[in-house]
């Protein structure tokens, strides 16, 4: 029996302001902005990513306080970039602060909280 394929079509995180959060990831991997409006269950989306896969980023009709805690329920979101010097430099242009630099196989990598304490591991393979 073969077993099913499957591939990650999108994911779905809240964010305190969906479009900074946007703005940011097309600048960090040049994704492009796929749609926005209403959710269907109230609140705002912006659908962010590549032609086949993206990161929908929800803003819900009450706002989000504070900061999530590490861990709970997300560890973090791994990006593959082509260069993560210069997306190092997006990050630090954002005012954000990368940590755990790391050189090890299969990649270097290192990590980055964002304004909502969502934590973004940023890898390359090159």
């Amino acid at each position: 029996m073969a077993m099913p394929a499957a591939r990650l079509e999108h994911v779905n995180i809240r964010v305190s302001d969906p479009d900074r959060t946007a703005a940011f990831l097309a600048r960090l991997c040049g994704w492009r902005e796929r749609w926005r409006g209403p959710s269907a269950l109230g609140g705002w989306t912006i659908h962010l990513g590549a032609e086949t896969d993206y990161i929908a980023l929800y803003q819900g009709d009450e706002p989000l306080t504070g900061k999530f805690a590490k861990g709970q329920p997300l560890q973090h979101i791994g990006l593959v970039v082509d260069d993560l010097d210069a997306a190092e430099r997006v990050v630090i242009a954002e005012g954000l602060e990368p940590f755990n630099h790391a050189d090890y196989e299969p990649g270097r990598r290192f990590y980055v909280f964002d304004w909502d304490g969502i934590e973004w591991e940023l890898v390359s393979y090159s």
